[in-house]
């Protein structure tokens, strides 16, 4: 039989131990490092990821290198497109581009951190590029603050000006000064492309095209300027044609 002055202390000391415990708790999770990148995304594998802590431009194929910089800010480094590149495109398409060197993809998922430093306005955009041949063959995503048929969608650039495919799209995409979460999902034998903003659940954008096979991609803006952070890659490798 227990007694009842023994049963108070078990309980004190059953409180003090779980007053302790939620305590403790956030502490622990404030000295944590952030978490891995999953090794795998939707069936894709983890093949390609920079942090941007220290400058490696020989990652990149830069439009214009002179338009780039790694830029330290609150303590952490992050790529910054800080000027407008100086390149004539053979068509209308973007003309500020940083692909992955040697990256050539078939099925890819995009998953990028990103800020817009350009003054507000409503073509206020960043792209995410995929499936590029060369500066006449690619596609290509604008998010753009204010949708229309050369904003906030999904292009194709095939040898003409870019050209609207997306079957979806929204009314725009609502920049702030602050950081956004965006990420493009491709399937080379559907032809299916998928786009995300901020809500990785729900695509904002969506298309269909078969047009191009497997290609680079890469990050940039059309003709603003901006910052990338926590690039991460899935997909498969494919050999290069030519």
């Amino acid at each position: 039989m227990i007694h009842r002055h023994t049963s108070a202390v078990w309980l004190r000391l059953l409180g003090t131990t779980m007053l302790s415990f939620v305590f403790a708790v956030p502490c622990a999770a404030q000295t944590q490092e952030a978490p891995r990148p999953p090794r795998e995304l939707a069936g894709l594998p983890l093949v390609f990821q920079d942090d941007f802590d220290e400058p490696t431009p020989e990652r990149y194929l830069f439009s214009d290198p002179a338009a780039w910089r790694w830029r330290k800010e609150e303590g952490r480094t992050l790529l910054e497109q800080f000027q407008a590149s100086q390149v004539e495109n053979p068509v209308r398409s973007p003309f500020n581009r940083a692909l992955v060197r040697g990256l050539h993809l078939g099925d890819v998922i995009i998953d990028v951190r990103l800020q817009s430093t350009i003054k507000d306005y409503d073509h206020r955009d960043m792209c995410l590029f995929f499936g590029f041949q060369d500066p006449s063959h690619l596609y290509y995503v604008h998010l753009g603050k204010k949708a229309d048929d050369h904003a906030n969608q999904i292009f194709i650039v095939d040898g003409a000006p870019r050209k609207k495919i997306s079957l979806k799209s929204t009314a725009g995409t609502p920049w702030t000064e602050g950081w956004h979460h965006a990420r493009v999902v491709r399937r080379v034998a559907s032809g299916e492309i998928a786009v995300y903003f901020d809500n990785m659940d729900e695509p904002v954008m969506r298309a269909v095209d078969k047009t191009f096979g497997p290609g680079l991609v890469g990050v940039g803006t059309f003709d603003d300027t901006g910052r990338f952070d926590e690039l991460r890659v899935y997909g498969e490798r494919v050999a290069p044609k030519n």
